[in-house]
């Protein structure tokens, strides 16, 4: 049985070029820090404390668990106050 020659399948543009030996690592990565994004940098004495993201994430939710307890209970009372009846 004859193989194909990789170029039997291409149907690529010949205008593409996927020349990655010219990429350059951590391109990005100043300008997502500048503008933000949903990457935390740690602390290297924290990194040491959470070796991975679901030890942090399991931390920081009980974090939550623990404020919502503190400030539901300092929530002023939901009774609704009664009418007053004007006695003429």
């Amino acid at each position: 049985m004859k193989h194909k020659s990789p170029t039997d399948d291409d149907d690529l543009r010949p205008e593409y070029d996927f020349d990655f030996s010219k990429g350059e690592r951590g391109r990005y990565f100043k300008r997502l820090l500048k503008e933000g994004g949903n990457i935390a940098v740690l602390e290297p004495d924290i990194a040491k404390a959470f070796p991975d993201s679901a030890s942090i994430n399991k931390a920081l939710r009980s974090l939550l668990e623990v404020a919502r307890a503190a400030t539901g209970s300092t929530r002023r009372s939901k009774r609704t106050t009664r009418e007053r009846t004007v006695v003429r």
